[in-house]
């Protein structure tokens, strides 16, 4: 999944996706060990999309943090002011 793509979606539908990711890798490690995965290539790919994903995870929660941060001093300043 491509960066852009995942800059569109909400943080509940990265969880979503997220655990989707984990399921499939999950998947992918008892197919590897039990011999019947071909292209070992999918586990790489899983692991990175997950990182990818976490990241904007992280990043999406940092921001809401920030804008809930500034509406609380927002509302302070006003209630001295007042």
């Amino acid at each position: 999944m491509k960066a852009e793509d995942l800059k569109t979606k909400t943080p509940d539908e990265l969880k979503k996706m997220l655990l989707d990711l984990r399921k499939e890798q999950f998947n992918l490690r008892f197919q590897k060990n039990g011999g019947s995965l071909d292209n070992t290539a999918q586990m790489r790919k899983a692991r990175r999309t997950i990182a990818r994903v976490k990241t904007f995870l992280s990043v999406k929660t940092r921001e809401e943090a920030a804008k809930e941060a500034q509406k609380n001093t927002e509302k302070k300043a006003e209630k001295k002011a007042a």
